[in-house]
């Protein structure tokens, strides 16, 4: 009867993990990053961006203080100004390597544009630091 119940909290306990929700739901959930920040801080973005569930639509990345300006709108939204004040959240990212980004080589118009290869070239830099800007 012992083993029957550590085998069955054992089995609920990998059920709630297998089944766990993203810590951002939606837009408004954003400020979750934040209170949650030292749980992503010295681990790699790819954990992070699996906790968002709204789309990053563009990034701009900076190399003279590596960091990545992610953005939740198009960036023809983020030029008109277009969006509600939730949608134009700017997720800033700092990492500790430099970021190998090269406009040049990117497709024409599209260059902020945040791709799953982005996601994958990336996604092993280690983060430092999270803010947000609404």
């Amino acid at each position: 009867m012992k083993t029957i119940k550590i085998l069955l909290a054992i089995l609920f306990f990998f059920a709630q993990i297998g089944y766990s929700q993203q810590l951002v739901q939606n837009l408004n959930d954003m400020y979750r990053l934040k209170e949650y920040e030292a749980i992503f801080v010295n681990k790699p973005l790819k954990d992070l961006i699996k906790e968002i569930k709204p789309e990053i639509k563009i990034a701009f990345p900076y190399s003279h203080d590596p960091s990545f300006d992610f953005r939740f709108v198009t960036h023809e939204q983020l030029r008109k100004r277009q969006g509600t004040i939730a949608e134009n959240v700017a997720l800033f990212v700092d990492v500790k390597e430099t970021i190998d980004w090269n406009w040049e080589t990117r497709p024409k118009g599209k260059e902020p544009v945040w791709t799953k290869e982005d996601a994958e070239k990336y996604g092993n830099l280690i983060v430092t630091r999270i803010n947000l800007v609404y």
